[in-house]
């Protein structure tokens, strides 16, 4: 198994960059394509068959990228996510089987929250950083603003709506350590193999660090 990150995950850029990928080829080209604009971390996520093949080829050929697996809902997910060599797991939500998985592959993970009850429940099993999806549907940043007074341990990963136009917004939160989007990996970029166009977004996207930060 591929060894954690060394750092929180929420502190690796200020952009997960949300992949999804159906052809393994493209696999490594898009990571490098991100890697060379500043979001070395990447969710690959488990929509598609493809996904595991994807990162193994990241984790094998890009090592200056650090790739997770996203959309981990399974025990038995987690389990071939870290064979595959992921280095961190990202779930849209949480049980506690599901939890006892993650925790106990020695991974970082990103378990989803939705409500203060969901967040109150992890930081009782000692987590602290989540992902909060979806984001924009679940209350945005007025959402977790509002988590902040109570809640100040948690810091999130907010998913789901999050563009170009509004990501700076979440990351003026003080707890929002990074915000995750598939803006920077548009479809049609990605059928072209137009990298130098994702690595064109990923830079603009790895700048939004100073902007969130020059509003906290």
């Amino acid at each position: 198994m591929t060894s954690p990150v060394d750092s929180s995950v929420l502190d690796l850029a200020p952009v997960l960059p949300v992949v999804v990928l159906s052809d393994p080829s493209d696999a490594v080209p898009l990571a490098r394509a991100l890697v060379a604009g500043g979001l070395p971390a990447i969710e690959v996520t488990l929509r598609t068959p493809a996904a595991l093949d994807a990162i193994r080829a990241i984790a094998a050929e890009v090592p200056e990228a650090v790739v997770g697996a996203g959309t981990v809902i399974t025990p038995g997910q987690v389990a071939e996510c870290g064979a595959a060599g992921a280095r961190f797991l990202v779930s849209p939500g949480w049980t506690d089987g599901l939890l006892a998985a993650m925790s106990a592959s020695g991974l970082p993970y990103l378990p989803g929250v939705s409500t203060a009850s969901e967040v109150v429940a992890l930081l009782e099993r000692g987590v602290r950083e989540m992902k909060f999806f979806p984001a924009e549907a679940a209350g945005g940043t007025a959402y977790l603003r509002s988590l902040a007074g109570p809640l100040p341990q948690a810091r999130f990963c907010p998913t789901g709506g999050i563009g170009a136009g509004n990501a700076g917004e979440y990351l003026a939160l003080a707890n929002v350590g990074c915000v995750g989007g598939s803006w920077m990996v548009p479809g049609d970029a990605v059928a072209a193999r137009d990298w130098g166009r994702v690595e064109e977004l990923a830079r603009a996207a790895a700048g939004l660090r100073d902007a969130g930060a020059g509003c906290r």
